[in-house]
């Protein structure tokens, strides 16, 4: 299963307070070993939501909202695609991961990502097929 995990922002990251020296080689080295063990597939740490937008649908409208976003403990500071065997095993993995704020309460959140099967007989033949061709281009880099 993949999963995305979610390292959640706070006053710190949102104020745009860079890691450490130190925090960057315990994530690299944390990173190593979940790529040596087949586990991490994609992973960023992401701007403050001052340099975010939101696009906001409503009645057939798109509106475009600048960031910075209220709710802090809300935003996403980070994060990673894994491939695991289970949500336990996930689990596993953030216990080992270094503490991603240090200083301040920080939460690491883990969330299943939909695979094609979860759809059931509403995702056609043909839109599984588009599927495969997008995942192969995206693979490709084309």
């Amino acid at each position: 299963m993949r999963v995305m995990v979610m390292v959640k922002a706070t006053k710190n990251s949102e104020a745009g307070v860079m890691p450490s020296e130190k925090l960057l080689a315990d994530m690299g080295k944390f990173n190593e070993e979940l790529v040596k063990a087949g586990i991490m597939k994609a992973g960023e740490g992401l701007h403050p939501s001052s340099k975010g937008k939101r696009v906001r649908f409503s009645g057939g409208k798109k509106t475009v909202v600048d960031g910075p976003f209220s709710e802090t403990k809300e935003l996403v500071a980070g994060f990673w695609i894994w491939q695991v065997k289970s949500m336990d095993e996930a689990l596993e993995w953030v216990r080992r991961c270094p503490d991603p704020m240090p200083g301040e309460e920080s939460e690491i959140e883990v969330r299943p990502v939909f695979e094609a099967e979860d759809f059931g007989d509403e995702f056609t033949p043909e839109l599984r097929a588009q599927e495969e061709r997008l995942r192969a281009k995206i693979e490709r880099g084309s």
